[in-house]
């Protein structure tokens, strides 16, 4: 077993608490494949919904490596837990409920608030107790666990649940998915919690001002800044794709059932490749694996999902192209080694950075359906991925200590 631990770059004292962000990210995933079609029926702007969650979740993302560092990474998961399922119980006990819109935007975005503050600390976490030469491998294990709960596991569950008891109870079965998670990460995992402060102690003066100098790191660091930017584009075209792709596919015959599958298969695909290029950054560099595999390959392969159902509208060939989108998004897993190299202290801060970034592409995403859907159509709409894709992996080239 100890062999297993020191092959792959599974950090073993935080091995429980990497099954409890997998569980708790299963929750997080349920509705992905299905509530955008599902709040289009209702008459609403699906796109508005997710671009209001989006802005949340970039808020708490952003700060989330801060209040770590702050008021400690146990205290900021756990209330990243009691937000995540007040913000699911009002949304699925009131606003779908009762289809009440401003309800609807409301307990979504307070949802927003809570997954980034238990996910993202972790990652703080991990670039703490976890040594350089593996923190890239490390960081694969992240994404992998993440992506494995958000996209597959939350994914399958939640189409098959939805058509066995309906919408109301499947989204309910969030809040316990979520708990089991923060049980096996906050209290089962034994590890110690690192002390965030070089001395034992805080920083001197209120810890509000403690939060803010963190934020400072941008302009101290701007590398850490085009960071930040790059870890915007690299999951942008992910979470477009959930408001119009599901719209998009019904156009070609694909059922919520057939997308719910192609989606949690391709992001099969997509978590081992996070350990595979989590291990080939340590290998041939972390710049060349984020540049040529993230950038260059998304470019491609964005374009060729989009693209797949009018080249050849078969199941498997659909698939095939989101595979290969999906390994490529795997591509950027070492810059979350990268970032936090860059400085010797105020790694937290470092790391908020890259949360901010995750964060805000959930908001950029459905942000560009909305802004773009009209003018260009949703062609259009994969084409300035495509590009954005490209000015990443140039800017990716000049991140460099």
């Amino acid at each position: 077993m100890a062999d297993f631990f020191s092959r792959t770059g599974l950090p073993k004292t935080l091995s429980w608490a990497f099954l409890g962000v997998l569980i708790f990210m299963m929750g997080d995933g349920i509705e992905q494949t299905w509530l955008s079609r599902y709040i289009t029926e209702q008459g609403f702007n699906s796109a508005d919904l997710f671009t209001v969650y989006g802005i949340t979740v970039a808020v708490s993302a952003w700060f989330s490596g801060v209040i770590a560092e702050t008021f400690g990474i146990r205290k900021t998961m756990l209330a990243g837990f009691l937000l995540y399922a007040l913000g699911v119980a009002g949304f699925a006990g009131i606003g779908i409920a009762n289809m009440n819109w401003p309800v609807l935007l409301i307990t979504y975005a307070i949802k927003g608030l809570g997954y980034p503050l238990f996910a993202y600390t972790f990652m703080v976490w991990i670039t703490y107790r976890v040594e350089k030469d593996s923190l890239s491998s490390a960081q694969g294990w992240f994404w992998f666990v993440f992506t494995g709960g958000l996209n597959v596991l939350g994914a399958y569950y939640g189409v098959f649940a939805v058509e066995r008891i309906g919408v109301i109870p499947t989204l309910w079965t969030a809040i316990l998915f979520s708990a089991i998670g923060a049980v096996f990460a906050l209290w089962i995992n034994k590890c110690e919690e690192t002390n965030l402060f070089a001395d034992g102690t805080p920083q001197e003066g209120s810890r509000f001002k403690q939060l803010l100098s963190g934020l400072a790191i941008l302009k101290r660091e701007p590398k850490v800044l085009l960071g930040g930017i790059v870890r915007v584009i690299n999951t942008t075209s992910q979470f477009a794709f959930v408001v119009f792709m599901p719209l998009y596919m019904a156009r070609y015959g694909v059922t919520d059932g057939q997308w719910a599958t192609i989606w949690g298969s391709i992001f099969i695909l997509n978590i081992l490749f996070n350990l595979v290029f989590g291990i080939v950054g340590d290998k041939i560099g972390w710049n060349k694996t984020v540049v040529w595999f993230g950038g260059v390959g998304c470019a491609v392969t964005v374009l060729l999902f989009y693209y797949s159902p009018q080249i050849l509208n078969q199941y498997w060939f659909i698939l095939l192209c989101g595979m290969l989108w999906c390994i490529m998004l795997a591509g950027y897993v070492p810059l979350s080694a990268i970032v936090p190299s860059l400085v010797d202290t105020d790694k937290g801060a470092a790391v908020s950075v890259l949360n901010l970034g995750a964060g805000a592409a959930a908001f950029v995403g459905p942000l560009l359906v909305r802004v773009l859907e009209k003018p260009v159509g949703y062609g259009g709409i994969a084409w300035v991925l495509s590009g954005l894709y490209i000015i990443s992996a140039i800017m990716t080239h000049y991140i460099r200590r």
